[in-house]
């Protein structure tokens, strides 16, 4: 394997392995057989575990600096694996692999997003050899792989020679001054900077007070001590394989979202390029040879024209298959509200999924969290059939994305549920029972399972190992319950969602804050009742008239969760049924006649 000069001096002689290993043969399987059996969990290879102390270089072990390498690693994760089988995860999803800028304005590339070499192994986490022993010790316990990786932008290895001076600059131009000062001085102050300037469709422009020079030169750094050098493989130290046009402002603006840098002086790559859309599935299905991973997390989708991933997505399908590996998993960030941008990207041959953002703020933000009507839970849901693909793509994971939206509470993005939320633990707790038994494929982002708090970035990136990685806390518990509950009833990963009771009340009547959903399968249905309120008991009925349900007459209805809760609800003749629920509670029923014992 290559290390850039620079880090490779840093790392200790322990942590080097013979080039060789990066090409050893893998045995490539497939591990799922449903991605919606499947709970994901998202980790930050540093923040996780640290195992391995030989890699620990540029560290900074702070608690109150979040912004620097911590030291996890994947010998970390491999650690950890019991603790992972304890909460119920099946699938992880990691952080970047490859190689990044060391650092930049005192930020350390910890997250993995700022690439430097596509083809190298970011030393601070380990080398290949120790990626895939990971790899194939998660498999061993039945837990895939999902690889984070980025096809938009590399980190900032150049700079526009906006001046011509030969070198990067900050310029500040205006006074900003009073109408009675010379013209110069009246002009608005305006600061230039040569790492990351606002976007001009034309491209970047040569510019001084004295006005514009025509396109400002790009010039590639060499900065070996933070590895900022020219990117890995050569082919991508090209100019014409940049759009060259500076940082997003508008983004509103279709044009600059996928022409633009990524703000903070991220390089936007070309993928209109037909050869820049070569060399990136080439990078990309390599990772799939020399690894076994399961599946891509794609970071930037929307920053990224489609005609990109209707080339790219059903390259990496077909070249997993040829590997031997069916159901290879490809869902995208689109960082937006907007559903039906989100679900653009599931049409055409392009991802088989998506990190569902809208359902994140509507529902998760604005109901759970905000106490909103759940009406609207229900109204996000029916715009699906719309805005989703509804047929499984060519090779891909043989189900529709429509059915296969990866759900979330939270993520490394945005600040941790409990940040904000007036319902504190109560409502985090609600909000998980909803996320593990609606359909689609839940994602725990790491640290939810101990109450993490954090706010927006990077406060939300805590290292885990300050919970002693306790498997007995209360939101634990919650959890691993509810991961028995799911892969216990069938209805709960692959039944299809029916709402039986949502409410537009949110003022303490009877029914207010009320969400009730079947889960439909041949195997059995289950009925899930939450109370997304803070104001008492409610129940499944309004001026009344009760839930109608799937059930016959006389069924009685008994919790699978929360385990050891002996109530009992009976189906009344019409085939209607009323569940009380206090607040912030949610229950999953099933027949009596159907309860399985759970372990």
């Amino acid at each position: 394997m290559r290390f850039p000069l620079a880090l490779a001096l840093m790392l200790p002689l322990a942590a080097c392995v013979p080039t060789d290993e990066f090409d050893a043969p893998v045995q490539h399987q497939t591990h799922v057989e449903d991605w919606r059996d499947e709970v994901i969990y998202q980790l930050m290879v540093d923040r996780f575990a640290n195992g391995d102390r030989n890699n620990d270089y540029n560290v900074t072990l702070n608690d109150d600096v979040l912004a620097r390498y911590q030291g996890g690693d994947y010998q970390g994760v491999i650690d950890q694996v019991e603790y992972l089988e304890a909460l119920g995860v099946t699938a992880v999803w990691v952080s970047p692999i490859v190689v990044n800028v060391e650092e930049d304005a005192g930020i350390s590339s910890y997250h993995g997003y700022w690439t430097q070499d596509f083809e190298g192994v970011n030393p601070h986490f380990g080398d290949i050899t120790s990626f895939r022993r990971m790899v194939d010790v998660l498999h061993e316990h039945d837990i895939k792989v999902i690889l984070d990786v980025v096809t938009n932008h590399v980190g900032q290895l150049f700079y526009y020679d906006i001046n011509r001076n030969g070198q990067p600059d900050t310029t500040i131009y205006g006074g900003g001054g009073r109408d009675s000062e010379p013209d110069f001085w009246k002009d608005p102050i305006e600061v230039i900077t040569e790492w990351d300037p606002q976007y001009d469709g034309r491209g970047v422009q040569g510019w001084t007070s004295l006005g514009e020079s025509g396109p400002a030169p790009l010039v590639w750094v060499r900065m070996p001590e933070i590895n900022r050098i020219p990117p890995e493989p050569a082919v991508f130290h090209n100019d014409d394989w940049y759009n060259r046009r500076g940082r997003v402002i508008d983004w509103n603006d279709l044009e600059q979202v996928e022409r633009g840098d990524f703000p903070g002086g991220l390089k936007d790559l070309d993928t209109t390029n037909p050869e820049v859309r070569d060399a990136l599935i080439d990078v990309f299905q390599g990772w799939i040879t020399r690894t076994d991973i399961d599946g891509f997390r794609i970071d930037t989708v929307k920053h990224v024209d489609h005609a990109f991933w209707q080339q790219f997505a059903p390259a990496m399908r077909q070249h997993a298959a040829e590997l031997g590996k069916d159901n290879f998993l490809l869902f995208g960030e689109i960082f937006d509200g907007n559903d039906a941008l989100i679900g653009s990207y599931t049409f055409d041959g392009e991802l088989d999924s998506a990190f569902w953002f809208s359902q994140k703020f509507q529902v998760y933000d604005d109901v759970f969290k905000r106490g909103q009507p759940t009406t609207q839970v229900e109204s996000l849901f029916t715009g699906r059939a719309t805005n989703y693909g509804a047929v499984p793509h060519a090779n891909g994971i043989g189900v529709p994305p429509q059915q296969a939206l990866v759900n979330f509470m939270d993520n490394h993005d945005v600040p941790r549920f409990l940040f904000d939320a007036p319902g504190g633990e109560a409502a985090l707790k609600a909000g998980l029972v909803f996320l593990l038994t609606e359909d689609g494929i839940p994602c725990i982002y790491y640290g939810t399972e101990q109450g993490f708090t954090g706010g927006n970035d990077p406060a939300n990136r805590e290292p885990l190992w300050w919970s002693d990685y306790r498997t007995d806390g209360d939101v634990f518990q919650h959890i691993a319950g509810l991961t028995r509950v799911r892969r216990t009833y069938t209805a709960l990963t692959r039944g299809s969602l029916v709402f039986r009771w949502t409410s537009p009340r949110v003022d303490g009547e009877e029914d207010a804050h009320i969400l009730a959903y079947e889960r439909m399968h041949d195997d059995g249905n289950v009925l899930v009742v939450i109370n997304t309120g803070d104001d008492g008991t409610a129940h499944t009925q309004y001026q009344s008239s009760p839930m109608p349900v799937s059930f016959s007459p006389g069924t009685v209805l008994v919790p699978a969760f929360p385990p050891g809760d002996d109530r009992r609800f009976t189906v009344d003749g019409s085939g209607a049924v009323r569940v009380e629920v206090g607040a912030f509670e949610g229950l999953v029923l099933v027949p009596e006649d159907a309860l399985i014992p759970i372990e």
